[in-house]
């Protein structure tokens, strides 16, 4: 199986190869991935990784001629192409022999194109992403239904992911407040306010999460500002984080990567979405879409705009302020005190 980026994209695989695990317990999965990704796969049955570097033994057309000859060796009987980008496309051409299944991923374009459209658009929920990626299985010869019990088990926190974690007498929550456009990022100034209506209750644990040093000195002032929060980006190694993300009794994100990762520990996550929608197959595995928290339409009736939230027309700048924090934290507070449980609405599976 074939999935290089990004980290959403990669997560969101795992509850597929669950389910193909589950479903033919004796197959043996090779995931062709980046390096650092590798700790996604972790404890999956019958699965070993498989690292590329795209930066220097693998790097350009002789470092994929150096990668097929590598992937030769371990004598697969077939390839889910699961990201079907140039790179992979060569690398379909350079692994070609007699008999050997290449299938490739449909990421329907056309589809997308015409949701996104800002004229004549049409509405409606398309395929998501992990049935697509179901999908090229099936078309291998793996006949996969997806469940909800398709997620990975929490992982015992090492030393270090304790001292977040407390003692658990009190909830978790985890809040992941940046994205790669800010066309689905919730204004860092609204969501202070979420953060500030959430420790002011005193109920809860809060653990911040993002990357980069731009990103890390926000997080930073943030965590000194509130009491009952605390900040784990750049804290922690990848593996732990996943750790802590998997311990959470909750997380809260964009539409971004984190809220994928979350999601496939069968974590309950909110997603907060700008000029991008769920309906284009990107929602995190297994949450109710009473979890995804979306921008007005009826203000902003093009939306979504965009699948990957990196276009928008004039006027679309604002689409974020449509939602208003107080809804995020009622959103919030009713999946951590179970009083929709009972519809199974917001279920952890």
């Amino acid at each position: 199986m074939i999935r290089l980026s990004a980290m959403g994209d990669v997560a969101m695989t795992v509850p597929v190869l669950l389910g193909l695990t589950r479903t033919y317990p004796k197959l043996q999965i090779t995931v062709l991935t980046r390096p650092f990704f590798a700790p996604i796969f972790k404890d999956i049955p019958n699965l070993k990784v498989y690292t590329i570097d795209v930066k220097d033994k693998h790097k350009g057309i002789p470092g994929l001629y150096r990668l097929s000859k590598e992937l030769k060796k371990i004598a697969f009987t077939g390839v889910a192409d699961l990201h079907n980008v140039l790179r992979t496309k060569i690398l379909k051409v350079l692994l070609s022999g007699k008999g050997l299944p290449y299938l490739q991923i449909d990421k329907g374009r056309k589809e997308k194109k015409q949701l996104t459209t800002w004229n004549n658009k049409t509405i409606k929920p398309l395929k998501t992403t992990h049935e697509r990626y179901a999908d090229v299985f099936r078309q291998l010869g793996y006949s996969i239904e997806l469940s909800h019990e398709d997620v990975r088990q929490s992982i015992q926190p090492s030393g270090s992911v304790k001292k977040y974690l407390g003692d658990h007498t009190i909830k978790t929550i985890g809040i992941a407040p940046f994205a790669a456009f800010r066309g689905k990022m919730y204004p860092l100034e609204l969501m202070e306010e979420v953060l500030k209506n959430l420790d002011d209750t005193k109920r809860y644990k809060i653990i911040l999460f993002g990357g980069g040093t731009k990103e890390i000195k926000s997080l930073k002032k943030l965590e000194k500002t509130y009491t009952h929060c605390s900040n784990a980006a750049g804290a922690l190694s990848f593996e732990e984080e996943l750790s802590l993300i998997s311990n959470l009794d909750l997380m809260l994100s964009m539409d971004s990567g984190n809220g994928h990762l979350s999601a496939m520990f069968g974590v309950p996550t909110i997603t907060i979405w700008g000029i991008t929608h769920p309906f284009a197959g990107f929602a995190p595995f297994g949450q109710h879409p009473e979890l995804s928290i979306l921008a007005d339409r009826g203000q902003f009736p093009l939306i979504p705009t965009s699948v990957y939230g990196n276009k928008y027309p004039k006027g679309y700048e604002s689409v974020m302020q449509s939602i208003d924090p107080k809804d995020v934290v009622h959103k919030i507070e009713t999946l951590l005190n179970k009083s929709l449980h009972k519809l199974s609405l917001f279920k952890r599976f």
